[in-house]
């Protein structure tokens, strides 16, 4: 299983900042990668937010799939307190919207005429900077494909007054669900320095082989899915030079091929997890936790019986 240990230190900065400010927020505006929402989401937005209302921005979404795009859409605006649109930085439009939808998730504030206090969120290299700008209307946020790219918190006033807190992309000291990790990794939002390219180019083929087989047939010009993730690599190889002296294929450069057409969106509309995934997770993990929750309990009881 692939380790990922990134957590600079001025994200830990950033945590402390995000806490003391958070009592003052009225809205977090979360910028979500639509391709995979859940393993892009932070869980520290919602332990820092307590409870406040939240716009979840799926942005990206012109690299994503639409079908399971609109079913995450679809699932974030039935929970509580939550709105969710599919976004990508050229729907102006759209992004003007975003203002007044603040307004309407804290109506005792906006109809009386005070400042809403928005919050923007989401991990590195989710496009927050580029969303900030086009909110703005002019370039004000750094923007890079690397993450971290922001490093410390700005605040700015929109045009309708709304004020608008940026803070720096943050990921969590520790990412537990294997899927998420290998899905981050791949879609560029940890540094590529922090990653096992074949590894996480194995996870990403096998992925599409299973989900998106007809995309990779016709971006790679297949005959047919090969058997494994090794075979499509070392397919790649051949088909776009990574062929070495004697034949050898380099696996690394097949690798890089893969990883960066995915994340520029060459092999076509790809959504690396669906809500029905993500659903059956949780419920595996409220059975799990209130299993050690009664044997917890049980181990308290007896120790007690035991004292008698």
């Amino acid at each position: 299983m692939m380790s990922i240990n990134w957590f600079p230190g001025h994200m830990h900065k950033a945590r402390k900042e995000i806490a003391k400010v958070m009592d003052e927020i009225d809205v977090v505006i979360e910028v979500l990668d639509a391709r995979l929402p859940v393993s892009s989401e932070n869980p520290m937005i919602s332990q820092l937010g307590k409870g406040t209302p939240v716009i979840k921005l799926l942005n990206k979404s012109d690299l994503a799939d639409p079908v399971r795009t609109q079913e995450w859409v679809d699932y974030y605006n039935s929970l509580p307190d939550t709105r969710a649109i599919m976004i990508d930085y050229k729907q102006k439009k759209l992004i003007s919207s975003i203002p007044n939808l603040c307004n309407e998730l804290v109506p005792s504030r906006s109809n009386n005429g005070r400042q809403v206090r928005a919050m923007i969120m989401g991990i590195p290299n989710v496009g927050k900077s580029t969303m900030i700008n086009a909110l703005l209307g002019k370039k004000i946020a750094k923007v890079g494909n690397e993450p971290a790219v922001t490093k410390g918190q700005k605040r700015f006033l929109l045009k309708n007054g709304m004020a608008l807190s940026d803070t720096p992309g943050m990921l969590w000291p520790k990412i537990e669900d294997r899927d998420s990790g290998y899905r981050l990794a791949a879609s560029g939002a940890i540094k590529n320095t922090a990653i096992e390219f074949q590894q996480v180019a194995e996870y990403a083929a096998e992925f599409l082989c299973q989900d998106y087989p007809e995309l990779m047939v016709a971006r790679y010009k297949l005959k047919k899915i090969p058997e494994n993730a090794d075979e499509l690599l070392k397919e790649i190889g051949r088909k776009r030079g990574g062929l070495r002296a004697g034949g050898k294929i380099d696996m690394h450069k097949a690798s890089e091929i893969l990883l960066n057409e995915l994340r520029g969106g060459q092999i076509g509309l790809v959504t690396y997890e669906t809500v029905s995934e993500w659903l059956e997770k949780w419920e595996q993990q409220r059975i799990e936790a209130e299993r050690l929750a009664a044997e917890e309990l049980a181990a308290e009881a007896a120790k007690e019986q035991g004292k008698e």
